[in-house]
């Protein structure tokens, strides 16, 4: 691990000027490449105090031996060296966007003599006009028979090309009249062309002016009796506007755009892109990354657009680019995809109408698309054996953790201190096994104090359940430890240690309910590092119990923690078994704060009559709506409080005690002149 300080520059030696700087390592390869309006400012970022460094850049500028840059004259050109050195030497730190399939164009060969329509795959080549790309090859077939009635262009290989040519005979589509036949000379060189820029400019959106002329002709054929004609014609028109259907309508000003969308976590991020030509969409396809740089929305919409449009030039780059997050410099980047179509491209955000509503379907799909990428890779099998392997041999266990636990800790600045307990089974989520807890032991904020109680209150309820079942003879606690808590897990409403049971869980053989705390885990995780990893090995020890594997993921570096141990074990990036320890940590964190915020939600919205035993929801209600208000009812008597239907003696006694008891509303204040307003027996403020 390299000190930055030992290849930093001199401050004078940088310039201020534009320019783009590349990271090597100690082997000279090139681990991260960046750009900057001012080298000198942007350099001085990564060479300050560690801490004060994001994780992952504080990884890269470690990982580094010696930084360089390369001056330029303006940003626009930094962008576009940035992006050729990153696909040159390919830097690790960097964002690099794979596509999670390959897309199939409609591509259009205008660089050869008799152009071809065919379905093409891989990098676009030179003279060769591309639509799409599309989501099947199917659809692309389906899209060219239907325009081959008015576009008879050619579709048949070379080989076949040239046996025509040789033997004089074309093949069935020259018969069908599907094709114009160029091999055997039916149509001019020049006249197939014609038709091949015809199916282009369809195909890019001028539909109208194809559709009105052979609407026109139809009915100029009708009007001569050539009615066998008109019908041909008509049967044309008909496939065009089939063609046509295949791609809905939906922006109605025939506007050409890209729209992007991008969904995100801390680990990876999907963007999904749609390619409306004309109003109508005609292409979609997405793209799946590792965030292995410190990036947010904007910068990965910037390399998005650096990867969709690095190689294309003219109408490849649409008029009108719409994004969820403008890059760091829109300018240098909208004159950069202008230099590249060769006129101004409009990059933005949309803000009402179909647009934003389309941008809207657009993230839909990114969100789902970043879903399905990580159930596909939670759910094979083969991964997931060969993660938990990877875990068992990183942490030295005997065997694959087939049952793992993780707890988190969440709390929002010491108050609703809740903690919770998530379980992996063979790779997959058991919901059905989620636990969620309250921090009963003591007040305000301590994470390390709060997991010692969490796995304490736990592993003791498991030694329970195996007491009561006769499989534990309980040993005495090691001298000097403290007996955990007793809980009280009931009502999966409550704060309590459960979930709602579930009800294809394993019945106990005494009185048929599921098993809570009954199965104990080869692997206990917990969210944090060194001082929550000792906290939960001293309670499990507290508790005499040593054959259970604990380890904590850090979650600033993803760093391994064992108990004991002073240095973290670091697995790989591209691990399978640290993608599976993430999911487990980012799933008990997921857990704990939807508890954490449904109790501080819960908590706002308490009142007093909340403290009422046996007062529901109907009769407060009743009550409110009766008095009018809080304090009205608080003046009520006991008597008054009898006349709500519903409210005997005792409860009217309850309520009025719990009222007298609560404590007093803050006093309104006036914010224009600071003055406290307080309210007199008769209703009015002074």
């Amino acid at each position: 691990m390299a000190d930055p300080s030992s290849y930093r520059p001199k401050p004078g030696q940088i310039p201020d000027s534009p320019g783009v700087y590349k990271f090597r390592d100690e082997h000279r390869r090139v681990i991260y490449v960046g750009k900057a309006k001012n080298l000198r400012q942007r350099l001085a970022n990564y060479f300050q105090d560690l801490a004060a460094l994001h994780p992952r850049t504080r990884t890269m500028v470690t990982t580094a031996a010696s930084v360089e840059w390369t001056v330029v004259s303006t940003e626009v050109e930094a962008l576009q060296l940035e992006y050729s050195w990153i696909k040159e030497f390919d830097p690790r730190f960097n964002v690099k966007y794979r596509d999670d399939k390959s897309y199939p164009y409609l591509a259009v060969t205008l660089n050869e003599e008799f152009p071809r329509v065919q379905v093409m795959r891989g990098a676009k080549k030179k003279g060769v006009r591309y639509f799409g790309p599309y989501g099947h090859a199917w659809a692309i077939r389906e899209t060219v028979d239907l325009m081959l009635r008015v576009f008879p262009v050619r579709t048949c290989s070379a080989g076949v090309f040239k046996n025509a040519a040789r033997t004089g005979r074309p093949c069935l589509l020259g018969y069908i009249g599907k094709c114009s036949a160029p091999c055997v000379g039916r149509v001019t060189p020049d006249e197939h062309r014609e038709l091949a820029d015809d199916f282009c400019d369809f195909m890019a959106g001028r539909t109208g002016t194809y559709i009105r002329r052979l609407e026109k002709d139809m009915m100029a054929a009708a009007e001569e009796m050539e009615y066998e004609r008109a019908a041909r014609l008509r049967d044309d028109v008909e496939a065009l506007k089939r063609a046509m259907e295949k791609s809905a309508v939906v922006l109605a000003d025939a506007t050409d755009a890209d729209l992007i969308a991008v969904a995100e976590d801390e680990l990876e991020a999907a963007v999904q892109i749609f390619h409306v030509r004309g109003g109508r969409v005609r292409g979609q396809r997405g793209w799946v990354t590792d965030k292995v740089e410190n990036v947010n929305t904007s910068g990965l919409v910037e390399h998005a657009l650096q990867q969709l449009y690095g190689e294309e030039t003219g109408d490849s780059v649409p008029k009108e680019v719409l994004v969820p997050a403008l890059p760091e410099d829109p300018d240098a980047v909208s004159q950069w995809l202008a230099d590249r179509r060769s006129s101004q491209v409009s990059l933005r955000i949309p803000q009402r109408g179909d647009k934003k509503d389309l941008m809207a379907t657009v993230q839909r799909n990114a969100q789902q698309a970043l879903g399905l990428h990580k159930t596909k890779r939670a759910s094979d099998l083969t991964t997931r054996s060969r993660a938990l392997e990877e875990i068992a041999e990183a942490l030295g266990l005997d065997t694959a953790p087939l049952r793992i636990e993780c707890f988190d800790i969440s709390h929002l600045q010491g108050d609703d201190v809740v903690a919770s307990m998530v379980v992996f089974e063979d790779g997959l989520a058991r919901k059905s096994e989620y636990r969620r807890f309250q921090i009963k032991g003591f007040e305000g904020q301590d994470d390390v104090r709060s997991m010692h109680e969490v796995i304490g209150r736990r592993f003791k309820r498991y030694l329970q359940e195996k007491e009561r079942t006769g499989e534990w003879e309980e040993t005495p606690a090691p001298t000097g430890a403290v007996p955990a808590p007793q809980d009280d897990a009931t009502d999966p409403g409550a704060a309590s240690d459960t979930t709602a049971p579930d009800p294809d869980a394993e019945p106990r053989e005494d009185d048929g309910r599921p098993k809570r705390f009954a199965y104990p885990p080869q692997l206990v995780v917990v969210d944090g590092g060194q001082p929550q990893v000792a906290a939960a090995k001293r309670a499990l020890d507290e508790l005499g119990i040593d054959d259970i594997a604990v380890c904590g993921l850090a979650k600033r570096l993803e760093e391994v923690w064992l108990p004991d141990d002073d240095d973290p074990v670091v697995l790989p990036r591209s691990s399978e078994g640290l993608y599976l320890l993430q999911r487990v940590r980012d799933e008990a964190h997921r857990f704990a704060i939807t508890y954490q915020r449904a109790k501080r939600a819960k908590r706002i919205r308490s009142g007093p009559l909340d403290a009422v035993a046996g007062l529901g929801e109907t009769r407060k209600q009743a009550l409110i709506k009766h008095f009018g208000s809080v304090k009205k009812l608080k003046q009520a008597t006991i008597d008054e409080i009898c006349e709500v239907p519903g409210i005997g003696r005792r409860t009217a006694e309850s309520v009025a005690v719990a009222l007298a008891s609560a404590a007093p509303a803050a006093p309104a204040v006036n914010t224009a002149t600071g003055e406290i307003i307080e309210e007199d027996d008769g209703g009015t403020t002074t």
